[in-house]
């Protein structure tokens, strides 16, 4: 009976000891680190270690991943623990996005740059590119997206290949299209990786070279040479920049009347996006391996070109959390596919060119193509 009475005691005197949290604190903690818990289960490493190894379950079913021998398995786990870390350290730098799991969760940085990305010489334009004349800014609209115009194809995956770059081309030239036609056409991200070799030629070792990268101005400079690009369907993306080069000119679907350079202030920017269409984008894209949605706005980001997107429209206000005002944004289409951010799509702060978004914009036009259709 002593026995149990001293048993009692002990568990009532451990019970005391436990510090007693209310629920207002644990609401706060919340909204400190409002999506921290999507990453980790916990905040100390053994909790994270746990967590990475639930999640790393989870990450394997949802995007089908499958490695040739456990000790890939167990190599591509530890660099999956890493990128959990690393999620929860973008978490806090950049906290009006959401960070997580993605697709690319399981790939170091290194890997990440080398298979997705693959802007090449993209530290700044040429010095004899065609600069967009200034336009009026005093009646822009406080809210535009180009997909509620008719201007913007689905969102594509550039898979495992460099070709980010091809993708801001196309999705440019399509929308300079659609205003210049009616017609929205999905145009040829292969051709552009298979025949663009164009180069730069203030910059050594800059030319378009397929996966391994190239440079959007560059692309429109082939495309102008070429007469223009076949549509997707008659010259379908493999993912691949093995093969010969295909163009047959008498299947073109769109063609460049001529392409200029934005001017980095982001009026004119905005200016540029509501009366010429989409325009390709190059950014830094290092907070984007872990995005999972929201405005991305990060307190310290480098301007380092190595990724090229499509800017498709901005918002003037976007939801952060309670602790921080309404971020203005810009909208990226990006092409890593709709499982990727919010439905493909990178929501990014506008007003202090964010990881370099405004510094490399070009806008183009279209011929008034007669489009080829099988």
């Amino acid at each position: 009976m002593d026995r149990i009475r001293s048993l009692f005691l002990l568990v009532v005197f451990s019970l005391l000891l436990v510090p007693y949290v209310s629920s207002e604190t644990l609401a706060a903690e919340s909204n400190d680190q409002p999506l921290i818990r999507q990453v980790v289960d916990g905040s100390g490493d053994g909790d994270l270690l746990l967590g990475a190894e639930h999640h790393f379950s989870l990450f394997k079913r949802r995007y089908g991943k499958s490695y040739a021998s456990q000790e890939e398995h167990d190599y591509r786990f530890q660099i999956f623990n890493n990128n959990l870390r690393r999620a929860k350290r973008h978490q806090k730098l950049d906290p009006s996005a959401t960070h997580g799991v993605t697709q690319f969760s399981d790939l170091t940085p290194h890997e990440f740059r080398r298979t997705v990305l693959g802007l090449r010489g993209g530290l700044r334009l040429p010095s004899d590119a065609n600069k967009a004349p200034i336009l009026p800014t005093d009646n822009l609209p406080g809210d535009f997206d180009w997909r509620d115009h008719g201007a913007v194809g689905p969102v594509k995956n550039q898979g495992s290949c460099g070709s980010c770059w091809s993708f801001s081309t196309t999705g440019a030239l399509e929308g300079a299209h659609f205003l210049a036609t009616g017609e929205l056409a999905s145009l040829s991200e292969q051709q552009l990786v298979d025949c663009d070799h164009e180069c730069d030629p203030e910059e050594k070792g800059s030319c378009d070279s397929g996966c391994n990268g190239g440079l959007m101005n560059s692309a429109f400079e082939y495309t102008l040479k070429a007469g223009g690009l076949m549509r997707e369907e008659d010259y379908p993306y493999t993912g691949t920049d093995r093969g010969t080069c295909k163009f047959d000119k008498t299947k073109i679907a769109a063609s460049v009347a001529n392409f200029s350079v934005v001017s980095l202030d982001e009026d004119q920017i905005a200016a540029n996006l509501v009366k010429n269409g989409p325009l390709a984008v190059a950014i830094n894209a290092v907070f984007m391996q872990t995005y999972v949605g929201g405005v991305s706005c990060p307190y310290i980001c480098s301007k380092r070109l190595d990724h090229g997107v499509l800017l498709v429209g901005y918002g003037s206000a976007g939801y952060a959390p309670i602790r921080m005002k309404d971020k203005p944004y810009w909208i990226i289409k990006n092409s890593w596919g709709e499982t990727w951010g919010e439905n493909g799509y990178y929501k990014i702060c506008r007003g202090r060119n964010i990881c370099g978004v405004d510094s490399m914009v070009s806008t183009v036009a279209a011929a008034h193509t007669t489009s080829h259709k099988s």
